[in-house]
């Protein structure tokens, strides 16, 4: 399976802190059905089988929507559990070595903050990009921002479609107008909210209406 640019329209990437009373199936069944165009597993904290096991289960929900699933930073969850792909940061697991490791078809996705890291991310095999933090995000509270501007600098210097990340929700996503990029990663936008099914479908109307 290799991306489609429209496949990264809305990206939602989960937070297990914003689950509550409902579990994080149920909040993902609600964006999946809200209309998001791809899903990124992110669990930091849970034991690496229990893991995998979630990864299968997510990924099957998933595949009932036709809707990719991406682990993040665990190749080896990912490969286990026969999710689609994996997004890494700079910091993690080289992309050249994942695609040895994974093959041609299967998904990377490669954080990027800067025109340099963006090219140097695609020559290394990556598939698409997650360029941000566009706005302060309250899941990464000491990550780098970079203006509007920017983004589309980075967007501009690859070939491969990329996705704005970082505080994207309802009241700014119209400001990233002009960013280049193929779609928004949401992730408080689309599970910190009260409706999570409603969230993701406005989100995904403007987010069609700014990524043509």
């Amino acid at each position: 399976m290799k991306i489609e640019r429209r496949q990264l329209l809305l990206y939602a990437v989960t937070d297990r802190s914003f689950t509550q009373a409902r579990t994080l199936y149920e909040q993902i069944e609600d964006a999946l059905a809200g209309g998001v165009t791809m899903v990124q597993l992110r669990e930091k904290h849970l034991d690496p089988d229990a893991f995998v096991d979630e990864a299968i289960e997510i990924k099957a929900l998933c595949h009932r929507y036709n809707v990719p699933l991406i682990v993040n930073d665990n190749i080896e969850v990912a490969l286990k559990s026969g999710a689609d792909g994996v997004h890494v940061g700079t910091e993690d697991t080289p992309v050249s070595e994942i695609r040895k490791m994974a093959g041609e078809n299967f998904i990377i996705g490669a954080t990027a903050k800067t025109v340099e890291q963006a090219q140097a991310a695609q020559a290394a095999g990556a598939d698409y990009l997650g360029v941000g933090a566009v706005f302060p995000s309250p899941t990464k509270k000491n990550a780098v921002r970079i203006t509007t501007g920017q983004l589309h600098e980075i967007c501009m210097s690859v070939s491969i479609p990329a996705v704005a990340i970082g505080g994207i929700c309802l009241d700014n996503i119209d400001s990233l107008q002009g960013g280049g990029m193929a779609g928004v990663a949401v992730i408080s936008g689309i599970f910190g909210a009260k409706n999570i099914k409603a969230a993701a479908a406005d989100l995904k109307k403007k987010a069609e209406a700014l990524c043509k």
